[in-house]
């Protein structure tokens, strides 16, 4: 009976441990504002790659570069590193003429609501505007940010400076690069000092409010070379600014951009100790787009501009591919899923979405 005890005891104590033992893994996070699932899943979009009004420069060159009348090849030429790389290694969720689905529960369909679901897990009734001010509502970097392990090693780079009040980083501190601000602090990298420098040269195509995804990159990722947090939140905007602009070559080119800016960055975690099979990437919109001649738009009155898409890559995470069975999801689960991919569970005291479970078996 001593003996059993002893044993029980054993075990009891090794639970204990085994549940308070601090997680080790690396979350980068990805936003895409606008990205239609359509151009993921099938590439680009014949009547609008040919259609004078969208196209500012010479098509036939667009047409060469990213038609195929092979669906499969078509989705390639636009994104070779998503259906390649991730494909074979992770998960792809939205591809609608499947049936697999992914959607927004907040009822705008627009970027502020958007992003804030994605990092709250709380489609939030009041939070229906761009202009909407500090958000009130409790974000999974915030969370993680007050894990053991992970103070101070939870960073953001944005390509729209409302991203800073998505985040509320006047309630929490934490760094959240926005257009016009430099990396800050001793003895920068080259590579930071060198991407401080060339985001004011850049041209302010869309106001100050916004800067070029390849600078936000290239900020982001010698930021992380330098100084390897464990949490990097990338919030890319080009997508969503050709397509108001309609300009659906320039939108396409953004998109095989960010696709190969996600590839460079993944081959990099790949070399680097700290991040090799401990990094999970998480990629996903903050809305969608309509159709035909409403593809530059989005918001309630426009259809489908709640239609998403979902990608997630990493160790632990079944290589499914692209999701070809019958599915709903919905953006407010991201959260929960994010934060538990490090072992964690994120609560709230709004009612936040359940975990994706096929993420995390």
């Amino acid at each position: 009976m001593k003996h059993l005890l002893f044993f029980l005891l054993l075990l009891c104590v090794k639970g204990t441990f085994a549940q308070t033992k601090t997680p080790d893994g690396n979350l980068i996070i990805i936003s895409i504002d606008g990205l239609r699932w359509g151009e993921v899943f099938k590439g680009a979009e014949k009547g609008l790659l040919l259609h004078k009004k969208f196209n500012s420069q010479d098509s036939a060159e667009r047409f060469k570069k990213y038609w195929s009348d092979d669906v499969q090849q078509r989705r390639i030429n636009l994104m070779p590193f998503l259906w390649s790389t991730i494909a074979k290694n992770g998960q792809i969720y939205g591809n609608r003429d499947l049936g697999n689905k992914v959607n927004l529960k907040n009822p705008y369909w627009i970027s502020y609501p958007g992003r804030s679901e994605n990092l709250t897990g709380y489609a939030d009734p009041k939070v229906k505007s761009n202009g909407h001010p500090d958000n009130e509502n409790k974000n999974i970097l915030e969370f993680l940010d007050q894990q053991k392990g992970y103070k101070g090693k939870v960073v953001s780079f944005a390509s729209w400076d409302a991203v800073g009040r998505i985040i509320n980083r006047n309630r929490n501190g934490l760094m959240v690069n926005i257009p016009g601000e430099n990396i800050t602090g001793k003895n920068l990298s080259e590579g930071e000092a060198l991407a401080n420098e060339i985001q004011h040269y850049e041209p302010k195509i869309w106001g100050e409010g916004e800067r070029l995804d390849a600078t936000t990159y290239a900020l982001a990722k010698s930021y992380l070379k330098a100084r390897h947090p464990k949490v990097l939140y990338l919030d890319l905007a080009d997508t969503d600014e050709y397509g108001h602009e309609d300009k659906y070559d320039f939108y396409l080119d953004a998109t095989r951009n960010i696709d190969a800016m996600i590839g460079s960055l993944w081959n990099y975690l790949q070399s680097d100790p700290f991040y090799k099979g401990k990094t999970t990437l998480i990629i996903m919109p903050d809305h969608g787009r309509g159709e035909g001649n409403q593809w530059t738009s989005h918001g309630a009155s426009i259809p489908h501009a709640n239609d998403t898409w979902l990608i997630a890559m990493g160790p632990g995470i079944k290589p499914l591919g692209e999701l070809r069975n019958e599915g709903q999801i919905y953006q407010d689960q991201l959260a929960k899923t994010m934060v538990k991919l490090l072992g964690f569970e994120f609560s709230s005291v709004n009612p936040i979405g359940a975990a994706i479970e096929s993420i995390l078996k």
